[in-house]
């Protein structure tokens, strides 16, 4: 394992939680879910955890948020802030 690139994918997994957590826009939000999920899955193949890097790429970034834009899609907006 390299600690450099450890490191470097812990700090875009941390930051792109803390980006989902804060943003107004429910879009902008399901797109960061979605790169957190991308980064989560780079550093499980990272980790040599490869199974699990694959279900994370496939149920986390790619079904999930498909699911969860389709979900945004249909939603109705009450406000316009």
């Amino acid at each position: 394992m390299i600690w450099q690139l450890d490191l470097m994918l812990l700090t875009f997994v941390t930051i792109c939680a803390i980006a989902a957590i804060t943003v107004k826009d429910l879009l902008s939000a399901v797109v960061l879910l979605g790169a957190f999920s991308f980064f989560m899955c780079l550093l499980w193949n990272e980790m040599g955890s490869v199974d699990v890097a694959f279900t994370e790429a496939a149920v986390g970034a790619g079904v999930s948020t498909a699911f969860f834009v389709a979900a945004v899609y249909n939603m109705t907006r009450r406000t316009k802030d």
